[in-house]
């Protein structure tokens, strides 16, 4: 089977791009005070990278409030909505070299998206950060009928590009995200932030974004892999 050139590279935002992991603990956080509770730390990392709908349902539960009771779930969505977006006004830092790796692959002219659970409204505000002029195109989690870890939102980026998501690489930093983007179909540039990411098919692990090239992302699709194959990469970067 031939091997196709990269087409577009699809870049997840949280974790991935800026820092916001963090700011979203924190807002969890306050979400279970706001209910007298407390969020535990493995729940805080069963999390990362998860929609807004069932983020809400998870901290509820951990305070003993019905994770179920739709209203409830409705209200609390908006109040951690409004919180983080208070948050993320304040500006939101960027991951190790993301900034100039998002520079790099714009000035190389080809095409990019971003492919977000997070929903529109805040994944607005924090481009306001970011600037939206390094992407094509966005895709959020309010804008696609499942959220990470279905395939569903690399699958739609990839569609709304006019690429076939095999000629992607997806850049990525949570197993959920990592998962979304190998079920669509991309090969995966995983950065971990906040939580491991498992080795696993087609994906490669690098420690941070700084010294990355286009060449180091045409690469992830026609180097060679540790069984011997083009659409199954299981390798670690060594930056």
């Amino acid at each position: 089977m031939s091997v196709p050139d990269l087409a577009a590279v699809l870049w997840d935002m949280d974790g991935t791009l800026v820092d916001t992991e963090g700011l979203w603990s924190v807002t969890m956080a306050e979400l279970a005070a706001h209910h007298g509770g407390e969020l535990s730390a493995a729940t805080r990392e069963e999390l990362t990278g998860s929609s807004l709908h069932r983020t809400v349902r998870a901290v509820r539960a951990e305070v003993g409030l019905d994770p179920g009771d739709a209203d409830g779930v409705a209200a609390d969505g908006r109040w951690l909505i409004d919180r983080t977006a208070e948050v993320f006004s304040r500006g939101v830092p960027w991951r190790p070299g993301a900034y100039e790796a998002l520079t790099a692959v714009r000035e190389s002219g080809l095409p990019t998206a971003l492919v977000t659970s997070t929903y529109r409204e805040l994944t607005d505000v924090a481009l306001d950060t970011i600037g939206r002029e390094f992407f094509d195109l966005t895709v959020c989690g309010d804008e696609v009928p499942a959220t990470k870890p279905d395939p569903a939102p690399y699958r739609r980026a990839a569609e709304l590009l006019g690429v076939d998501p095999r000629a992607c690489v997806a850049v990525e930093d949570s197993p959920t995200g990592t998962r979304s983007a190998v079920a669509a179909g991309a090969t995966v540039l995983v950065v971990p932030a906040e939580v491991p990411v498992p080795p696993g098919k087609r994906r490669v692990l690098r420690a941070s974004l700084v010294g990355l090239a286009v060449a180091d992302l045409r690469a992830l699709l026609t180097g060679p892999t540790t069984d011997g194959s083009t659409d199954h990469r299981t390798r670690a970067a060594a930056h």
